[in-house]
C-alpha cells in the first residue's frame, strides 16, 4: 500500500504479531462475514466518506472474487519483475513476516512497467512462499482494498497471481510510515498540528469502515500501519487482519487472537470478542503515542518488559494538572495546552477496560475535528512543521528506550 522507506529496513508486518491464541465461542456470534454497502455518514463527516462498492465477504477460493478483481489492475509476474528491476536490492523499500516491499515503475494510464524516474512509482508487495501470513491474509487484502475506496485507505492499484506468485501493487506514500516519524532516530519530529492532523485521517479512515453495513474491523491499527502522503496525510495499510463485524443480533465476531501487543483491547485479548470499539481502544494506544512520543510497547526496557505505554500514561490521563507531563519533549513545548488536554482526554475515553464506555468511531472523529479547529491549533501541518523545524528541535531521552524502528508496512 502507500508506501515509502528511504534505505531498505526490517519491517514490522501486520502478521507479525506478538500473540495469538484461540477464541472462545459464545453466542450471538457473528462467524461468517456478510455483504455490506455504505451506510450514511453523520453530519459535519461528509468529506471523510468516498462512494464505495458494495462489499462481498472475503472468500477462501485460490482467485479474488470476480467483481473484485474487475476493479484492480492484473499484472504479470514478468511487469512486476521489469517494474522492480527484477527486484533488485536497491528498489527494497522494506521486509517483513509478509513477505519484501520493492519499489516499481508504472506507466500511469496504460501500468505497463517503466524505466525508474519515468512514470509513477508504486510500492509492490511480494508474499514469500514460507509466509506465515499467507494466501488467507493477501486474499483479504485484495478483497477488502479491492472494494472499499477511501482517501484515507491506502489505494490497491492490482495484484499479480501466477504460479506460486502472489504480489500486491500499491500507491506510493512518500512520507513513509508514521512509525519512523515519531521514533526514527535522526528523524526531525512532527509538530503537535502535524499531529493532530494524522490523527484525525486515521480517525476518518475507521470511522468509514464502521459505518459500512458489513462493520469492518481493522484490527491491526498501529503506528507502521499508518502511511503519510507528501503532505501528512494519514492512510490505512495492511488490511490482511481486516474482518466484518457483527450485524443483527450479534454482538460481536468471535475470531482466534491476533493483532500487535500493547495495541489490542484487552478485552480482545482475553476472550477473543472482536468489536469495532476494539478499533476504538487502538485508537487510543495510536493517539497516546503521538502526544507522547513513545511506543505501545518496548520490550527492550530491562525490568519493565510487560510495562505497556498505557499502563504508564493512563495515571497522568485523568489529571489535567499532570497530563503535560507525558507530552513529547521533542515538541520543545510548540502545542496547544488545553488541546493537549483535550486529546490527552479524548486517549483516555478510547482506552476505558470497558469497551461499553468507550465513543464510537464518528463521536472520536468529531472531537478530532473540534479540536484541530481551534483557534490556538495551526490549520495546515505544513506551517506548524516548518516553525518546529526552524526551531531545531532535537530528541530528548525519555522513559521508554530507544529501539530501531520498523518500516512502514502495506
Amino acid at each position: 500500500m502507500g508506501i515509502c522507506w528511504p534505505k531498505p529496513a526490517k519491517c514490522a508486518h501486520a502478521s507479525s504479531t506478538n500473540f495469538s491464541g484461540s477464541a472462545k465461542t459464545h453466542s450471538k456470534t457473528k462467524q461468517e462475514s456478510t455483504s455490506a454497502t455504505a451506510k450514511s455518514p453523520p453530519e459535519g463527516s461528509n468529506k471523510a466518506f468516498i462512494v464505495s462498492k458494495p462489499h462481498k465477504p472475503v472468500s477462501g477460493n485460490l482467485k479474488a472474487d470476480t467483481s473484485v478483481s474487475n476493479n484492480l489492475k492484473s499484472f504479470s509476474f514478468s511487469d512486476l519483475k521489469n517494474a522492480t528491476k527484477n527486484f533488485r536490492q536497491d528498489t527494497l523499500l522494506g521486509e517483513g513476516g509478509f513477505g519484501c516491499v520493492f519499489k516499481g515503475w508504472i506507466d500511469e494510464n496504460t501500468f505497463a512497467p517503466t524505466k525508474p524516474g519515468t512514470g509513477i512509482v508504486v510500492a509492490i508487495k511480494r508474499l514469500k512462499a514460507e509466509s506465515f501470513q499467507g494466501h488467507k491474509e493477501w486474499l483479504a487484502e485484495v478483497n477488502y482494498l479491492g472494494q472499499l475506496h477511501h482517501e484515507n485507505l491506502v489505494k490497491l492499484i492490482g495484484y499479480c497471481v501466477e504460479s506460486e506468485n502472489r504480489l500486491l501493487v500499491y500507491e506510493f506514500m512518500p512520507k513513509g510510515s508514521l512509525e519512523n516519524h515519531l521514533f526514527k532516530k535522526g528523524v526531525q519530529p512532527i509538530s503537535w498540528a502535524t499531529r493532530m492532523h494524522i490523527a484525525m485521517g486515521v480517525a476518518r479512515g475507521l470511522s468509514f469502515l464502521h459505518c459500512l453495513n458489513a462493520n469492518v474491523i481493522y484490527r491491526d491499527l498501529k503506528a507502521s500501519n499508518i502511511l503519510l502522503d507528501s503532505d501528512y496525510n494519514a492512510k490505512l495499510s495492511d488490511f490482511g487482519l481486516a474482518r466484518d463485524g457483527p450485524t443483527g443480533d450479534n454482538t460481536h465476531v468471535s475470531t482466534r487472537v491476533v493483532g500487535t501487543r500493547g495495541y489490542a483491547a484487552p478485552e480482545y485479548v482475553a476472550t477473543g470478542h472482536l468489536t469495532p470499539k476494539s478499533d476504538v481502544y487502538s485508537f487510543g494506544v495510536v493517539l497516546l503515542e503521538l502526544l507522547s512520543g513513545k511506543r505501545a510497547m518496548d520490550d527492550e526496557r530491562a525490568g519493565f518488559s510487560e510495562e505497556t505505554l498505557v499502563d504508564w500514561a493512563k495515571p497522568f490521563l485523568s489529571d489535567n494538572r499532570k497530563v503535560l507531563r507525558i507530552m513529547d519533549t521533542r515538541l520543545g513545548g510548540q502545542y496547544s495546552k488545553k488541546g493537549a488536554q483535550a486529546a490527552a482526554a479524548l486517549a483516555l475515553q478510547c482506552l476505558h477496560t470497558d469497551p461499553k464506555n468507550r465513543p464510537c468511531m464518528v463521536d472520536v472523529l468529531a472531537s478530532i475535528e473540534r479540536l484541530h479547529a481551534t483557534r490556538d491549533t495551526p490549520r495546515t501541518p505544513q506551517q506548524s512543521q516548518a516553525k518546529l523545524d526552524h526551531h531545531g528541535i532535537k530528541h530528548v531521552n525519555s522513559p521508554h528506550k530507544a529501539r530501531a524502528p520498523t518500516t512502514n508496512s502495506y
